[in-house]
């Protein structure tokens, strides 16, 4: 038992920079930065493009009205306070995970709210939003697959990978 305890601790200790964020935060080959500060500025810019979509929603006159209305059409009552419920999500929320604080649920939120988005909205759209499409679905898949590895990346190791 001793021995597979030494071997364990020595294969962790061995392994566990390869765990941690690396330093420095540039390196010399591209991308010329370590996963840490990549997933860092990840986090920053998807908090952002969130609180910038809910920015706009309520800086542009009668967005949050146009919007609520449309809900309404898609079959959701309440259609504006969904509308304003969202608005101050994606503020609050994004403006917390811009800090880095509780990313992993703060996405969780996000995602949900992709989800349905993509189910009430973008599904029938089709999959391309630009030149192939209109208003489909893969801006969306391609913001929840951001938020994974944020989530991710804000987990802690599990006790396994994490033995002293």
């Amino acid at each position: 038992i001793g021995v597979m305890h030494r071997t364990l601790h020595t294969t962790q200790q061995a392994s566990a920079p390869s765990l941690r964020a690396a330093k420095p935060y540039w390196t010399g080959s591209y991308p010329f930065m370590s996963l840490h500060l990549a997933v860092t500025l990840l986090r920053i810019g998807v908090a952002t493009l969130f609180i910038a979509h809910a920015a706009v929603r309520l800086l542009k006159t009668g967005s949050l009205a146009q919007f609520g209305a449309a809900m309404n059409a898609y079959g959701l009552p309440l259609g504006v306070a969904v509308v304003w419920a969202l608005t101050v999500f994606e503020l609050v929320a994004g403006t917390l995970m811009l800090i880095g604080y509780k990313a992993k649920y703060l996405a969780a939120g996000f995602m949900t709210i992709m989800i349905g988005g993509i189910v009430i909205i973008h599904a029938r759209l089709g999959w391309f939003v630009g030149e192939h499409g209109s208003g489909g679905s893969e801006y969306s898949v391609a913001l929840m697959l951001a938020l994974l590895v944020i989530a991710a990346a804000d987990s802690k190791p599990s006790s396994v990978t994490h033995v002293a």
